[in-house]
């Protein structure tokens, strides 16, 4: 029996995607403080092996537009745990910008609708069966700008609405056994959340800032904490729901 007052350690398994870098890397290491096991899915091998230094944490290699990728990795976690719990849809490509929409190559917006978007299908897919038998749960990382765009940003900009309309379909097949959730991040400082060799620190004026109503960028860790309680018992009677977490950036009414 564990000494009163003593935390009791969750014992569940997650699998999040794009868990090596970023706002992945925030989550997963959220995840592994709370006590779960956590496998991070990264097609970056350099950065993965980084991150399974975290306690709590292993590191697969894989790529998530790709079937037989995905499955692979969903029978390592379970070999690796013997169960999964949850999954966090978070791998997705951002940046640079689409070029004007006459230029647009298909091949440039077909990949990144695989990785941001079917990437999360197939991971479902895969893993819908396990976290039925946990009584599990998924997320869903979208962005602000499934809601708001600026120019040449289709191909990011459909993907991420993509999710939040997948979001809700999922919670609609998959219910009452597993609820899924989106999170729609707005602008997360991630400089400091990079592999070694890529991390560098970050440079973010006043007006930055101020321009948020909360009066700072967001970081990691504001997103991991919404996915954790998303994740959690605490969360049960939500599902199929969109959370934007941007400082108060998209209801910030703004003339120029």
């Amino acid at each position: 029996m564990p000494a009163k007052g003593a935390r009791t350690r969750i014992e569940k398994c997650a699998l999040v995607t794009g868990g090596a870098q970023g706002i992945g890397l925030g989550i997963a290491q959220a995840l592994a403080r709370e006590g779960y096991h956590v496998v991070a899915a990264d097609l970056d091998a350099e950065a993965g092996r980084e991150a399974a230094r975290t306690p709590g944490l292993a590191f697969v290699r894989c790529d998530v537009s790709r079937e037989s990728s995905v499955r692979a990795c969903v029978r390592a976690a379970l070999r690796r745990f013997g169960r999964l719990d949850a999954l966090v849809n978070n791998a997705g490509l951002a940046g640079p910008a689409d070029p004007p929409v006459e230029r647009l190559a298909l091949a440039q917006w077909n990949r990144r609708l695989a990785v941001n978007l079917t990437g999360a299908l197939l991971m479902a897919k895969h893993c819908a069966p396990h976290l039925r038998r946990a009584r599990g749960a998924i997320v869903n990382i979208a962005s602000t700008r499934a809601l708001q765009s600026e120019a040449n940003n289709e191909a990011y900009s459909a993907s991420k609405a993509g999710l939040v309309g997948l979001t809700q379909a999922l919670a609609m097949s998959l219910g009452p056994q597993v609820r899924v959730n989106c999170v729609s991040p707005g602008w997360i400082d991630v400089s400091s959340w990079k592999k070694s060799r890529a991390r560098k620190p970050a440079r973010h004026s006043a007006q930055d800032h101020a321009q948020h109503p909360v009066g700072r960028i967001g970081r990691p860790e504001d997103v991991a904490a919404l996915v954790a309680y998303l994740l959690s018992d605490a969360a049960g009677f939500v599902t199929a729901q969109n959370f934007v977490i941007d400082g108060g950036m998209t209801k910030k009414m703004i003339y120029i």
